[in-house]
């Protein structure tokens, strides 16, 4: 589809969702959500179709291209390469090939001055294109072009002049504005008179001309700029831009010098070009590469482990929709047709996105699945109580989706905020993570809002739908948790105090090759050997987790193993023992780096940090600081005790499962959310009833939602931890515990934190704290 008819479409998409939200005819929304749900799954649908051409398969599953990077130094560079080069040139290449992190690359140092990129699914078309862009310097710089520059070049060329002083001879690679060829060469100033470090920005966009690069400079560089486009335009002159020592544009400046510190940089782009050109202005590197080898490489897992991970995540689809239907009965197929829309609209996404789909990102999927199904129960235990109230079931489901509407929304805003700020100042796989569950979040709630209520409306129109019934968890709703909070509270200060010491004294023994690098072996043999072969080998001196492909170059064949550190020799003795008529033959053998740059970590961390004090933000303007405190306190307990979990386990920390317990987090808030949207409605009630009492309602409405919520999660991730394999066990007990620990808190400390610190410290709600104490008092 081309850019222009997507603008097109999604501008209609927009019109007819403001209209359905605008309109009270129920026969005219009902029409209008029925076309929105049919218009955005079939362009979900023709985007992923065929899902084995549109959804490119990660590193993980069907295995990519391997390219080694040498870091030079060139004449301007004779200081020897150092690890801050090695570890800079790897985030620029990261944030070159993979600006919005979904494409999952693996990129990790190599030696002293090597690289290694994998990138996955690359089409030989895109080679050719992703080599340039790998190796691309993008020394950006502004050079005045000589007056006389076309009759001059003639001159010299003819030998009847010679090259001015202060001025030198660059390849003309573009066109100019005009469009007119410029004979491939041009006549500019030896030295910059602008450098390319003053950019802050560059971004693609089509303009006037076709395709163009938009720069933004720094407030140093945009008064340069301005004094040398005045000075160009005074001198009827041309500026041309220089890219790694060849001119790519040189404009005129006929409408005078260029303020605001903003500029275009034209010259008949394609729109490829124009996107690869402004990703290496947005990502210079400080030091040449040269790509010393390039290989295609198999995929890092066996047929077994992909086999058992996709059987588990069919596993924990069959659970969940399973689950909705013996529980909730009819109204439960009816959330299994939002989830099925909900399971498109996040597939045709990633297509759109060009996501790739590794094994724990479908088990991410299937995950997110399961939170989704949340909003469903939300509005249908909210249907259980309008129902017990004795109102006729059309009026009940309205009142329900109205009721619930605020919890979701404020769960749902909290994430998204997250991911936000993410997607703003995180890089590399975070990003992709926040991307991702950004989709989620809007999938969700389209498809438990507009697609449910207009599937309601259908049955009722079509007469269809006469009662309702379903299964009831918990019936009494009489237990003091409140009153009973100061044991749970005690025991989770234990259990986090005792989480932090387990954690602190691992210390590096959390951390996994991904953070701390390892070991790299290589080899060739006589004979075929295969990972499959290598695998089990390995698994008997433990290390079954090892990355294992086979790559191959224009040369040969070679195994290539990636496991932790001070490995190698066991890994060469053992496989020298089980393979004696392999004859192997060990090429390389050497450390490699972190896949987690210093780069990435601290932006990740600011960018996790900034997205917390959102959450506070948002969370204290829709209800208030002590609800903030409260969520955030307990979002802490959830992480740190599981956190715990996981180091007493002995297990260790991998890139994985740093989306993983970002997970974790966003379901967490999204619990406490819920129960703090109950506490606001019975506050704003104004019953006279105590706080302590209108919060025990509260959090004894939402028990049955609460525990449910949970264990529809909990049944996705058993089926990952039991069915999974090794490589998704560590994930699927991260979110096991991480999902108990979160509904505990959810029902036992959050709440209690709410009403301390609102006794202590202050806010609207204290006055309701000594409100309630007097009626206590006089009872």
């Amino acid at each position: 589809m081309s850019p222009a008819l997507t603008f097109t479409f999604g501008l209609v998409l927009l019109l007819l969702f403001g209209w359905y939200i605008a309109t009270d005819f129920a026969d005219r929304k009902r029409i209008l959500g029925t076309v929105l749900t049919i218009m955005i799954a079939a362009f979900c649908i023709s985007v992923i179709n065929p899902p084995s051409e549109k959804i490119q398969k990660g590193i993980d599953i069907k295995g990519g291209t391997t390219f080694l990077i040498r870091l030079v130094r060139d004449n301007e560079n004779t200081q020897p390469i150092t690890t801050d080069m090695v570890n800079q040139a790897v985030e620029v290449i990261r944030n070159r090939i993979d600006p919005n992190g979904v494409k999952e690359p693996v990129i990790s140092p190599e030696g002293t001055d090597r690289i290694s990129v994998q990138i996955a699914g690359l089409d030989p078309s895109k080679v050719n294109e992703t080599r340039e862009l790998l190796q691309k310097v993008a020394k950006l710089e502004f050079h005045i072009v000589h007056p006389q520059s076309d009759s001059l070049l003639q001159q010299i060329q003819a030998g009847e002049a010679i090259i001015p002083p202060g001025y030198r001879i660059a390849n003309l690679t573009e066109h100019s504005d005009t469009g007119k060829p410029l004979n491939g060469k041009i006549l500019i100033k030896s030295k910059a008179d602008l450098l390319g470090k003053s950019v802050t920005r560059a971004g693609a966009s089509y303009g006037q001309q076709g395709w163009e690069v938009n720069l933004s400079f720094d407030s140093d560089g945009a008064q340069k700029f301005y004094d040398l486009t005045k000075q160009v335009h005074d001198e009827n002159g041309r500026l041309a831009i220089v890219m790694d020592g060849d001119v790519i544009s040189a404009p005129s400046c006929q409408n005078g010098a260029i303020a605001g510190g903003n500029c275009q940089i034209t010259g008949n782009f394609t729109e490829q070009e124009a996107r690869s050109l402004a990703s290496s202005l947005n990502n210079p590197l400080s030091t040449p590469v040269k790509i010393e080898e390039e290989r295609s490489s198999s995929s890092t897992l066996g047929a077994d482990a992909i086999k058992s991970g996709l059987y588990s995540g069919v596993a924990g689809l069959a659970f969940v929709v399973a689950f909705m239907i013996l529980y909730y009965r009819l109204v439960g197929f009816i959330a299994i047709v939002a989830l099925f829309v909900n399971c498109i609209m996040v597939l045709g996404a990633m297509a759109v996105f060009g996501s790739v789909l590794t094994l724990p990102g479908i088990a991410g999927i299937v995950l997110g699945i399961g939170i989704a199904v949340d909003a469903n129960v939300l509005i249908y235990e909210r249907l259980r109580e309008e129902l017990d109230q004795g109102k006729q079931l059309k009026p009940a489901i309205d009142a329900s989706y109205s009721k619930a509407f605020s919890a979701i929304f404020d769960a749902h805003v909290t994430q998204f905020l997250t991911s936000a700020i993410l997607i703003w100042f995180a890089s590399g796989p975070v990003k992709g993570f926040a991307v991702t569950l950004t989709i989620g979040i809007v999938a969700s709630m389209f498809s438990s809002l507009l697609v449910t209520h207009t599937c309601f409306s259908w049955a009722f129109r079509l007469n269809w739908l006469q009662s309702v019934s379903m299964l009831h968890l918990i019936k009494s709703k009489g237990f003091d948790f409140l009153g009973k909070a100061r044991p749970f509270v005690l025991t989770s200060i234990g259990l986090t105090i005792l989480s932090i010491g387990i954690f602190t004294y691992r210390g590096q023994g959390n951390l996994g090759a991904d953070f701390k690098g390892g070991d790299l072996v290589s080899f060739s043999s006589s004979q075929k050997v295969t990972p499959d072969q290598v695998r089990p080998v390995l698994a008997e001196i433990g290390l079954g987790k090892a990355s294992i492909q086979s790559e191959k170059n224009a040369d040969h064949d070679l195994i290539t193993i990636r496991s932790d550190s001070d490995t190698a020799d066991k890994i060469k003795a053992q496989l020298t023992k089980a393979l004696p008529g392999a004859d192997l033959n060990f090429e390389q053998t050497e450390h490699v780096g972190s896949l987690v740059g210093s780069e990435l970590a601290t932006k990740s961390a600011i960018a996790m940090g900034l997205g917390l004090l959102g959450i506070f933000i948002y969370v204290t303007f829709r209800f208030e600081t002590s609800f903030a405190v409260g969520s955030l306190v307990a979002l802490a307990h959830d992480l740190i005790i599981t956190l715990g979990f996981f180091a007493l386990s002995g297990r260790e920390l991998s890139l994985i499962m740093v989306g993983g317990f970002l997970t974790i987090a966003g379901y967490s808030i999204n619990d406490k959310i819920v129960v703090f949207d109950r506490i606001r409605s019975g506050l704003r009630a104004k019953t006279g009833d105590s706080v302590r009492n209108i919060m025990n309602t509260a959090i004894n409405d939402t028990l049955s939602r609460t525990i449910l919520t949970g264990g529809t999660v909990l049944l996705t991730v058993l089926a990952l931890y039991i069915f999974g394999g090794p490589v998704l066990n560590d994930l699927a007990f991260a979110f096991l515990i991480g999902v108990i620990v979160g509904t505990y808190s959810s029902i036992f400390i959050a709440s209690p934190i709410v009403l301390w610190w609102s006794g202590h410290k202050g806010g609207n709600l204290r006055s309701e704290v000594k409100r309630s104490e007097e009626v206590e008092a006089k009872a």
